[in-house]
C-alpha cells in the first residue's frame, strides 16, 4: 500500500478533494451542503491517495484568529490505514514558519487523533453543522 499526500490546486484533483469530502460530510454525517462548501478559494487543499486511489482530503485556511486546519475527510474503505495520520502531518508540515496560533474544530470522536500531534482540547463541547466538536489548539 501506498499513502501519499499531496497539496493540489489542478481542477481534477480538486473534484476528487471535494467528491471526498460530499461522501463523508453531507452523505455520511448529513452535513448541509451549502456549510460543507465554504472558503474554497482561500484554503490550500490537500488529497490522499492509496495506491493511486483518492482516499482522503483536508485544507488549511489563514483566519482572523490564526490557522486553521479543517475538513479533514477519509473514506470509510480507507479508516484505519493511517490516512488520517498522514494528512494532518502533511497540512502541519505545510503551515508557514510564522503560524504561532493552529487550531481546529475536532469531531468529537476525532479528537484523539489530534491529541497525538499535541492539539489540547480549549472549552466546552459544541455542535457545528449538527455535529459534535471540541475547539482544538496546538
Amino acid at each position: 500500500m501506498l499513502l501519499l499526500v499531496n497539496k493540489v490546486t489542478a481542477p481534477a484533483d480538486l473534484e476528487n478533494v471535494f467528491a471526498i469530502r460530499r461522501e463523508v460530510f453531507v452523505g455520511e454525517q448529513n452535513c448541509p451542503p451549502e456549510l460543507e462548501w465554504e472558503f474554497e478559494d482561500e484554503s490550500i487543499h490537500f488529497l490522499a491517495t492509496v495506491s493511486g486511489v483518492p482516499a482522503g482530503a483536508s485544507r488549511w485556511r489563514k483566519t482572523d484568529k490564526g490557522y486553521k486546519l479543517e475538513r479533514f475527510a477519509v473514506l470509510a474503505k480507507f479508516r484505519g490505514a493511517g490516512v488520517g495520520q498522514a494528512l494532518v502531518q502533511a497540512v502541519l508540515d505545510d503551515l508557514p514558519a510564522d503560524a504561532h496560533y493552529v487550531y481546529l474544530h475536532a469531531q468529537v470522536q476525532a479528537a484523539s487523533l489530534y491529541e497525538r500531534f499535541g492539539f489540547k482540547k480549549v472549552g466546552e463541547e459544541f455542535e457545528e453543522a449538527g455535529i459534535r466538536h471540541y475547539k482544538m489548539v496546538m
